[in-house]
């Protein structure tokens, strides 16, 4: 895994209440503090400003929005990781579980209700 998503991980989780984060001078401690609704809200917002973003870059060729948005997106993918007790390299183990799978056969082999 990257060193900045290991760092940043360990920023996060050293931010849970658990921990000792304080939701008054931090928004990760305050993001958590709200629970599974405000940190599931945020990630829809997100993905949605990424979109546009995305939109926005294919008319105007400038594509720094999309980065910009896909880093916040990213960030707070991150936050519900650590919310519900999983890491960056858990998903870089998924994505290597995957490789070389067609996606379409993946797909295929989920159960009916995922």
């Amino acid at each position: 895994m990257s060193e900045t998503l290991r760092r940043l991980a360990d920023v996060i989780e050293s931010r849970k209440l658990a921990n000792g984060g304080d939701p008054a001078t931090s928004y990760v401690a305050k993001l958590f503090s709200k629970g599974d609704d405000a940190i599931l809200k945020k990630i829809g917002e997100e993905a949605a400003e990424t979109i546009m973003a995305a939109k926005d870059a294919r008319v105007s060729g400038d594509s720094s929005k999309v980065l910009y948005e896909c880093a916040d997106l990213w960030f707070h993918s991150m936050v519900m990781l650590a919310h519900f007790g999983l890491k960056p390299q858990d998903v870089l183990n998924e994505l290597a579980r995957r490789e070389g799978l067609s996606g379409l056969e993946e797909k295929a082999a989920r159960p009916a209700d995922a």
